[in-house]
């Protein structure tokens, strides 16, 4: 898939450059290519410190935030690889602790183009490739790493024996590559396991639940599973995590949402059922303080953007794009937004995500919609989008750019009375927004 990544650094620019001229037509799911790859390499895959592999569509990403900030609290150097960026390309791989700098990043994306002729490999893999081999050449305690797409054939799916594997919330999404149906989705999901390798799960509807459970039995993975082996719940301001060694009373996810919750339980539930690393309790506890995810519920601060609105006003971004994603949102806002008070959303979305999904999330809300475009990417119109909230009994207006929407918001509000404002619908768009508040992901 195109992703227009693009660097100040001229020696990274020009590895993007060769990226971006991988032939679109290898943009498959397989893992051929990525075999070659890592084969030519000397196969770094087999050489990487304890693996902590994370599938699901909705929430893996914050999954592995918790992941990171619980082993790093326990005193364990931490290699992350996720995707996409928001901001700079390097935000990918993260080399113990540090997000990668420009000469490591250029050397080792050289390092792989260089030997990648005839395979046409994807972009993505390229970047597996890539941060496979940076992990295994700089020394760290852990690997977190987050799948691209589906499980099965994701070029990250090349781990043959990973410390844990985890499945995050499920969802429709990606159907072109995955399939249309719940089942399907979660089967190639639950792809990702290994035999005699723990697989933890969150609770699922029952047809997707199944499909987990036949490919894990096939696959003769050990399932751990929500409700069943382990459980998690906020109560009182807490996050009350169970399993079968004991119970933990924690600190509430200083992450927004409510479920944020469930990725931190099941971040919990896979980092007490691995035996590769040591995560006492006292680190899962600051873990909950820890964890920062960009572009997750987050509340942007002082910039040229949020100085486009008035003195008082939220500001919040969130990079949710599909329906499962945006109801977790509405669900929090529902919470976080008293009854009364300005609500706007801007929302951007790519064209191939489901716009009605998305806004019937937020149907019946007394708010304000401003449909923008994705800058550099195919996306909704504007005024197509504007248009389907409209459908759903939404107030909406199109508009050329976020800060055309936070200007006009800005001029028509009540000083009084300062709005909340979120600004929602795609990470590309929220990697925009980061980059023009001068809020860059560290």
């Amino acid at each position: 898939m195109a992703d227009h990544a693009r660097s100040e650094d001229p020696d990274v620019q020009r590895q993007l450059d060769r990226l971006a001229a991988l032939s679109p037509g290898r943009d498959v799911l397989g893992l051929e290519r990525i075999r070659l790859l890592l084969e030519r390499l000397g196969n770094p895959e087999q050489a990487l410190p304890p693996v902590f592999h994370v599938a699901g569509t909705n929430g893996k990403g914050s999954t592995c935030a918790f992941l990171r900030a619980a082993l790093e609290a326990a005193g364990h150097s931490v290699h992350v690889y996720t995707s996409p960026h928001l901001v700079r390309f390097n935000e990918r791989i993260r080399l113990a602790g540090r997000l990668i700098d420009d000469d490591a990043l250029a050397a080792y994306l050289a390092r792989v183009l260089d030997i990648s002729d005839g395979i046409e490999a994807s972009f993505f893999e390229v970047t597996t490739a890539a941060a496979f081999l940076a992990f295994a050449e700089v020394r760290a305690d852990a690997c977190v790493i987050e799948v691209g797409l589906g499980g099965r054939l994701d070029a990250t799916n090349v781990l043959a024996a990973p410390a844990v594997t985890g499945i995050a919330q499920l969802g429709m999404d990606h159907q072109a590559f995955l399939g249309d149906k719940p089942e399907l989705i979660a089967a190639e999901k639950a792809g990702i396991a290994k035999a005699d390798i723990n697989l933890v799960t969150q609770r699922y509807p029952p047809k997707m639940a199944d499909a987990v459970a036949e490919v894990a039995e096939r696959a003769g993975a050990v399932v751990i599973a929500r409700g069943t082996n382990w459980d998690s719940a906020p109560y009182r301001g807490r996050l009350h995590y169970r399993d079968l060694e004991g119970r933990l009373d924690l600190p509430a996810p200083r992450l927004a949402g409510a479920h944020q919750a469930q990725n931190a339980g099941l971040a919990i539930a896979m980092l007490r059922h691995q035996n590769a690393l040591t995560v006492p309790d006292a680190a899962i506890r600051a873990a909950m303080g820890w964890a920062e995810w960009p572009a997750r519920m987050q509340p942007l601060s002082a910039g040229p953007l949020h100085d486009l609105l008035p003195k008082g006003s939220e500001l919040w971004l969130d990079g949710g794009h599909n329906p499962a994603a945006a109801r977790a949102v509405a669900d929090h806002l529902r919470a976080a937004v008293p009854a009364g008070k300005p609500l706007h959303l801007v929302m951007g979305l790519l064209a191939n995500k489901d716009a009605q999904g998305v806004l019937r999330a937020f149907a019946g809300r007394h708010a304000t919609l401003h449909a923008v475009p994705v800058p550099d990417h195919e996306h909704h119109t504007p005024a197509d989008l504007a248009a389907q909230a409209k459908h759903v009994g939404l107030t909406a207006m199109a508009a050329n750019s976020v800060a055309e929407a936070l200007g006009w918001i800005g001029r028509h509000a009540d000083r009084a009375e300062p709005p909340y404002v979120l600004i929602l619908g795609s990470l590309y768009l929220a990697g925009e927004v980061l980059r023009e508040n001068d809020q860059l992901p560290e």
